[in-house]
């Protein structure tokens, strides 16, 4: 590889945090940069622990309520709400741990998230009160996700 090639890889997106930079000031920086990502991984895993438990107690809470053992729609879309929410906190933990593992931002992963953040978005809508603008303005934002994700796995 030239140093051409190597100074055209460093200016890739997602490769703008080597350790190993010229100027010590930006290395110490890009340290910086790292211990917070990591303290952000040591915050998602707090939140997904936390969303757990809510998902349990909101469901407990649901079940015991009269009529006990039975859930009624709004109920089942509030819990298929919070375990996407889980789900998506999980993906984000999984965002930062690869960017934290290869120093590249997981671009398609990124996208996925978006994705799923935004079904979730569409699973619980409350179509009695949001207007046709919204959900036209939503199906706009899933449209473009997903061919950008279609575009970004074509091209792998």
């Amino acid at each position: 590889m030239t140093d051409d090639d190597e100074t055209l890889r460093q200016h890739e997106p997602g490769h703008d945090l080597h350790l190993e930079h010229e100027d010590p000031t930006i290395r110490v920086l890009h340290r910086i940069i790292r211990v917070a990502v990591k303290v952000l991984a040591v915050l998602m895993v707090m939140v997904i622990v936390w969303g757990i438990g809510d998902v349990v107690f909101v469901l407990y809470q649901r079940v015991t309520e009269p009529p006990f053992m039975l859930l009624q729609i709004s109920d089942i879309l509030a819990t298929f709400g919070a375990f996407l929410a889980v789900l998506i906190a999980i993906e984000i933990f999984i965002n930062i741990s690869m960017y934290l593992s290869t120093n590249v931002i997981p671009v398609r992963l990124v996208v996925a998230t978006a994705l799923m953040a935004i079904s979730r978005k569409v699973i619980i809508f409350d179509y009695e009160r949001i207007t046709p603008h919204y959900i036209y303005g939503t199906a706009s934002v899933v449209l473009a996700l997903g061919i950008t994700y279609w575009l970004i796995t074509r091209r792998n």
